[in-house]
C-alpha cells in the first residue's frame, strides 16, 4: 500500500501544474529522452522481446507510475522514437520547399539528412536487429507507409520539378546509399566525425545538379 502511494506522489510530481514553467517543460523533455535512451540501450543489450518497463524503470532509478506518466509500453517508446526521426525529416522537408532549387541548397539538404541518419543510426539498427518483434506492432505497416512518403518527399525537393525516372532513381539511390553506408560502417570505426563527412563527401557527387548547373 505504501509503496502505490508513493509511485501516485511520484507521478503527481511529474504532472504539470498551473503554473508550469519553461523549465518544467524542459525537464519532463530530458526525462522522457532518457527514457528513449536507456531503452535503446536495453533493446540493443538483451533484445525488444526480453526487455521490461520495470527493467527499463530500474535502470533510470525511478518507479513504473513515473515512466508511466511519459509511455504506458514498450511500443509507445518505439513508436516515439520513430516519431522523432520522421519529425525531423518532416522538418527538413519543409526547410527545404522554402529555398531556391539550387545545387548549394541540395547539398546542404544532403548535409542535414546525414546528420539526422547519424543521430538516428541507433533508433534503426535496433529496428533491425529487433525486426521479428517490432515488426509485429501494430503501427509496424504504418511506419513503412510513413518512411515511403517521407522518402518521396526527399526525392521531389532533391529533384527538379517533373524530374524524369532517372533523376529521381538517382536521388532515392543517394538517400539509400547514406543510410546504408552508416548503417553499416558506424560499428566499425573509431571516430563517427570522419564516416559522417566521408558519407557526405561520397554522396555529394551524386547531388543533381541544377539548370544553372549545366552548360549553355
Amino acid at each position: 500500500m505504501n509503496k502505490q502511494v508513493g509511485e501516485v506522489a511520484v507521478a503527481a510530481e511529474m504532472a504539470p501544474t498551473a503554473d508550469t514553467s519553461g523549465h518544467d517543460a524542459r525537464h519532463r523533455s530530458d526525462t522522457r529522452v532518457r527514457i528513449q535512451q536507456v531503452a535503446l540501450q536495453l533493446f540493443a543489450e538483451q533484445g525488444y522481446d526480453k526487455t521490461s518497463l520495470r527493467e527499463i524503470a530500474e535502470r533510470l532509478d525511478v518507479t513504473k507510475a513515473a515512466l508511466y506518466y511519459h509511455f504506458k509500453s514498450k511500443e509507445d517508446i518505439v513508436r516515439s522514437l520513430v516519431e522523432d526521426y520522421f519529425g525531423q525529416i518532416d522538418a527538413l522537408i519543409a526547410w527545404a520547399n522554402t529555398q531556391p532549387r539550387t545545387s548549394e541548397t541540395r547539398r546542404e539538404i544532403l548535409g542535414r539528412y546525414v546528420r539526422i541518419v547519424a543521430d538516428g543510426g541507433d533508433v534503426f539498427r535496433m529496428l533491425h536487429h529487433n525486426q521479428a518483434a517490432v515488426n509485429s506492432l501494430a503501427a509496424a505497416k504504418e511506419r513503412g507507409d510513413v518512411f515511403r512518403e517521407r522518402m518521396t518527399g526527399l526525392i521531389e525537393v532533391l529533384t527538379e520539378p517533373g524530374a524524369d525516372m532517372e533523376e529521381r532513381l538517382r536521388a532515392a539511390m543517394m538517400l539509400g546509399g547514406v543510410s546504408v553506408g552508416w548503417m553499416f560502417f558506424a560499428d566499425q570505426v573509431d571516430d563517427r566525425k570522419k564516416l559522417c563527412a566521408a558519407v557526405l563527401g561520397i554522396a555529394s557527387g551524386l547531388v543533381i545538379n541544377g539548370p544553372e548547373a549545366q552548360p549553355g
